[in-house]
């Protein structure tokens, strides 16, 4: 990808609060002036409205944006069913859940012309994409752009770059996302992915359930973690393509294609807030102890989607910034824990405060429901012994999946084969201290 391409991925516009109304036209007067569906559009264009939540749901949770488009989404021919590929989607169904500590490697080079959707490959998940709950873990390697477009009717696409960037048409315009970046896809929103270096590879977290939103911040008060202002939406931008595009369509867990005489991502103008958006990591505000203890990692949720049970999210994003540890009497790597929540975490650059060895970027781990964890041998006794001055961590980037329920892996994660052997072995050796008194 040339610089030139780079260029047209800066026009982003700064969210002026998560969640909230946002415009933007490519051609000046697209926008129609006080009405969302007038008679006629401005500009010979057509009116096209898409709902990312039911009509009736409430204000404050309501996701739509209106499109004022060259041609209809309705102007399509039929899909018929294409190869899944390494994708999946619940309910998973093909093993059990498993309730043993797992750690894969990074996946294996893809053959040359692996385009990002060729390249999602499914750790597993839970819940019910047809029922729209619970969520799914894929992983990308990608060595090529696509010259196709993709939607996904299933759920929204969290994506994490852990190598190479990447240039993200959508029907709103171009998001440009790097590693330490993130970028987030609505549900049913058409995009495709270029890539801005020779391979890309990263994580997806595909969201079945209610789209995902800032977490309210309690005792924290209104200041800290993720800021809405450090959110950013693309600039309409469109393209006026007359042949053939494929435009590949995810539904109810099968792939669907169907061959268009135009291009789709044709949106000359929009305003809602169902839009896609990027978000840098690094500006994550981290609240920490002063004092003593070791806070929950709650504390490090970046965004949640929430479910009918207050509290208990379908699936949270947690990242692990950099930060400065400065508690008093503490052990300050996390501590072990036994948790009701999954957590599937990945590693985007550097090394993990928890584990000393193993644990790789665009590897991951697998810690489901109960699952008892935490540092490993060496982690713990270098971190038990060490001299307790205020220390910055920012040698690494981790982060976070974590959901309600246990997640269900698929065979061929199950079985792949840089699924890590003996991962159980990093926890033994944790030698008897106990000396009762006397």
């Amino acid at each position: 990808m040339s610089g030139d391409a780079r260029k047209t991925a800066e026009g982003l516009a700064y969210l002026s609060g998560f969640g909230n109304e946002h415009s933007s036209e490519a051609v000046p007067g697209a926008l129609p002036e006080g009405r969302n569906s007038p008679q006629r559009a401005p500009l010979g264009l057509y009116a096209e409205q898409l709902s990312g939540t039911a009509f009736t749901e409430p204000r404050a949770h309501n996701r739509r944006s209106w499109l004022y488009r060259i041609r209809p989404s309705a102007a399509h021919p039929a899909f018929t069913r294409t190869d899944n590929g390494a994708l999946r989607t619940a309910p998973f169904h093909e093993a059990v859940p498993d309730p043993n500590r797992l750690r894969w490697n990074p996946l294996p080079e893809p053959p040359a012309g692996t385009d990002f959707l060729a390249g999602l490959w499914t750790l597993g998940g839970n819940g019910d994409a047809s029922r729209r709950a619970g969520m799914a873990v894929h992983l990308y390697h990608a060595t090529s752009s696509m010259d196709r477009v993709f939607s996904d009717a299933d759920g929204e696409l969290l994506i994490v770059p852990e190598r190479g960037g990447l240039l993200l048409h959508t029907e709103f315009g171009q998001l440009h996302v790097e590693p330490s970046h993130i970028a987030l896809i609505p549900r049913g929103v058409r995009f495709r992915v270029e890539l801005l270096d020779a391979t890309a590879r990263g994580y997806v977290c595909e969201n079945y359930g209610a789209a995902f939103r800032l977490p309210d911040l309690g005792p924290i008060g209104a200041n800290g973690l993720a800021n809405a202002r450090d959110f950013r939406a693309p600039v309409a931008a469109y393209e006026d393509v007359e042949g053939p595009v494929e435009v590949v369509n995810k539904f109810c867990g099968n792939l669907w294609t169907a061959t268009y005489d135009h291009s789709p991502l044709d949106v000359v103008a929009w305003h809602g807030n169902h839009v896609p958006y990027t978000y840098d990591l690094r500006r994550f505000n981290v609240i920490g102890t002063i004092s003593y203890d070791h806070p929950d990692p709650s504390i490090f949720t970046v965004l949640t989607s929430p479910s009918d049970t207050p509290g208990l999210a379908g699936v949270d994003f947690v990242v692990f910034a950099p930060r400065w540890l400065v508690g008093e009497d503490t052990f300050r790597p996390p501590y072990f824990h036994r948790n009701v929540m999954s957590e599937y975490m990945g590693l985007v650059e550097g090394a993990y405060d928890a584990k000393a060895e193993g644990f790789v970027p665009g590897g991951g781990s697998l810690h489901n429901t109960m699952s008892a964890h935490g540092p490993d041998r060496d982690t713990f006794d270098r971190a038990s012994a060490a001299e307790l001055r205020p220390q910055k961590i920012d040698d690494g980037l981790a982060f976070m999946f974590e959901t309600r329920w246990p997640i269900t892996l698929t065979p061929h994660a199950a079985h792949a084969e840089h699924l890590q052997q003996g991962y159980d072995n990093v926890w033994q050796g944790l030698e008897r201290h106990f000396h009762p008194l006397h």
